[in-house]
C-alpha cells in the first residue's frame, strides 16, 4: 500500500503537540477519511491533549517515523496489507518501546486478534467497521495511561559487558555492540558507562562526557525521563552515550537507589542498554550486573584471565537474567595465549564466543576515536554475531543483515518484548 501522506511538518509538530519533550501525545496515521472522521469524533473529548491525524497507513508511519521522535501513543491502519505482521514488525524498528501502540484493520477474527495483542504486544486491535462508541472504549483509555494494571512497560534489555581483568577489550566490545544496535539496526540505544574516573567509552564514540550521570547517580530522586534526555549525549540519531569524567581526586558516594533508578528510567526509553561495567568491588558495579537482562564477560587467553572468569560466572544471578552468561574469548590465539581446549577444559564449559588477536585493528580504532566495528571485515562480523547471541526473542531478526542483506522469515516478534503480559 503505497503511503499517500507524511507529517507536514515533521518535528515542529510534534513538538507541538507535546512542548518541551519533542514527543507527540498521539499521532495516528489512517488509510481513509472515515476512519479519520471516527477517530476525531471518538477521542476529541476523551483525550486531554492535541492529535494530528494522517493519512497513508501504517506505510506512512513507518516513513515518517524515521524522521521524527515517536509519539506517547500511536494509532496505525493496516487494512489492505498484504502482510500485516510483517507491516507492524517493520513499524517496531522505528519506535521507542514506551509507546502505547493501537491497531486498526480489516481482518475480523479471533486469531488475528490474539497474534496482533498477544502475540506482537499491540495494546488493542479493532476490526473495521469501526464506529464511536469502539474507540470511545477501547481506545482512549489506553491513550490516556488508564489501564496500568495490564499495559505496564517491560522495557529495553539491559546488556553489561565486564572484562574478568582490565584491558581485555571489554569497553572496545560495548562500545561495538551498542554502536551496532544504534547505528546498524536503528534501535534506541544509550551506552552507559559507570566508571566516571577511569571510563573510557567516551574516547571509543569520540563524545563529550558530563556531569550528569554523577549527579544522577549521587542523587537518584532526581532522575526522571527528561532528566535522562538532557544528560544523554548523543552520538547518532539513535545512539546516545552517558558517561562522565570526574577528577581523580573527588570522592564518589553513589546512593543504594541509583543502579535500580536509572535502569527503570532508561529501559522506558530505549530498546538497549549497553553498560560497560568494571570487574571491581564497589557497591553500583555489583547492582548494575544484578539488574542486567544479559551478562557478557570479555576475557583474554590467559590464566589470570580464566581464573576471574570463573569468579565471575559465579556471581549470582538475577531473576530477570533468563539467559545464561555469555562468554566472549578475546585475542585468541594472542603470543603467549593459552589454546581454546585449555580455557574450555579449565572452565568446564564451552566459550560462546572467540575473537582472534587483533592488535592493530582495535587500536587504530581506539586511536581514531570510533568504534572498531565501523571498520569492515572479521570483527564486525563478530559484534554482528554476538548482537544476535545477546538480543531477546531473535530481536534484531526482522532487521537486514549488514553483511549478507537477508532478512528473517520470524514474524512472530514485536512489542510483547517492551510490555509485561497482563
Amino acid at each position: 500500500m503505497a503511503a499517500t501522506a507524511t507529517l507536514s511538518s515533521d518535528v515542529g509538530v510534534a513538538e507541538s503537540l507535546f512542548p518541551g519533550t519533542g514527543r507527540a501525545a498521539l499521532l495516528a496515521f489512517v488509510a481513509d477519511s472515515l476512519t479519520e472522521n471516527l477517530l476525531r469524533d471518538g477521542l476529541s473529548d476523551a483525550t486531554p491533549e492535541p492529535f494530528d491525524i494522517q493519512r497513508g497507513g501504517i506505510r506512512a508511519a513507518i516513513t515518517a517515523l524515521q524522521k521524527i521522535p515517536t509519539p506517547r501513543s500511536l494509532i496505525v491502519d493496516i487494512s489492505g496489507e498484504d502482510e500485516p505482521l510483517t507491516a507492524l514488525l517493520d513499524l517496531s524498528q522505528v519506535v521507542e518501546p514506551d509507546v502505547r501502540v493501537l491497531v486498526i484493520g480489516d481482518v475480523n477474527n479471533l486469531d488475528f486478534y490474539r497474534e496482533v495483542t498477544r502475540g506482537m504486544g499491540a495494546r488493542e486491535y479493532l476490526p473495521k467497521p469501526l464506529s464511536r462508541d469502539m474507540v470511545v472504549r477501547l481506545f482512549a483509555p489506553v491513550i490516556m495511561g488508564r489501564q496500568a494494571g495490564s499495559q505496564e512497560v517491560n522495557g529495553g534489555r539491559v546488556i553489561t559487558i565486564t572484562g574478568a581483568r582490565g584491558g581485555v577489550g571489554a569497553t572496545s566490545i560495548a562500545a561495538s555492540l551498542a554502536w551496532h544496535f544504534g547505528v546498524a539496526r536503528s534501535r534506541h540505544t544509550v551506552l552507559l558507562d559507570p566508571d566516571l574516573q577511569s571510563g573510557t567509552a567516551a574516547l571509543f564514540m569520540d563524545a563529550p562526557t558530563g556531569s550528569g550521570l554523577r549527579a544522577a547517580l549521587e542523587m537518584p530522586e532526581r532522575i526522571d525521563d527528561l532528566f535522562v534526555e538532557r544528560a544523554a549525549h548523543e552520538v547518532k540519531e539513535r545512539l546516545h552515550l552517558l558517561a562522565g569524567q570526574e577528577p581523580m581526586a573527588d570522592r564518589l558516594v553513589f546512593s543504594a537507589e541509583a543502579a535500580p533508578r536509572l535502569l527503570a528510567v532508561l529501559r522506558r526509553r530505549y530498546n538497549f542498554i549497553v553498560v560497560d561495567v568494571p570487574f571491581q568491588p564497589v557497591l553500583l558495579y555489583r547492582d548494575l550486573l544484578d539488574l542486567a537482562s544479559q551478562r557478557v564477560i570479555v576475557f583474554e587467553p590467559t590464566l589470570a584471565g580464566t581464573r576471574d572468569t570463573l569468579r565471575l560466572r559465579a556471581l549470582h544471578a538475577n531473576q530477570s537474567q533468563s539467559s545464561p552468561t555469555v562468554l566472549v574469548l578475546n585475542r585468541l590465539g594472542m603470543p603467549g595465549g593459552l589454546t581454546l581446549a585449555q580455557i574450555e577444559d579449565a572452565l568446564e564449559c564451552h566459550v560462546d564466543m572467540t575473537i582472534p588477536d587483533l592488535p592493530k585493528r582495535l587500536a587504530a580504532a581506539a586511536n581514531m576515536g570510533e568504534p572498531a566495528v565501523c571498520q569492515k571485515g572479521f570483527f564486525r562480523l563478530r559484534v554482528h554475531d554476538l548482537a544476535r547471541l545477546v538480543a531477546f526473542n531473535r530481536l534484531l531478526d526482522t532487521a537486514v543483515a549488514p553483511e549478507t542483506g537477508r532478512r528473517s522469515d520470524d514474524k512472530k516478534r514485536g512489542w510483547k518484548i517492551w510490555r509485561k503480559k497482563a
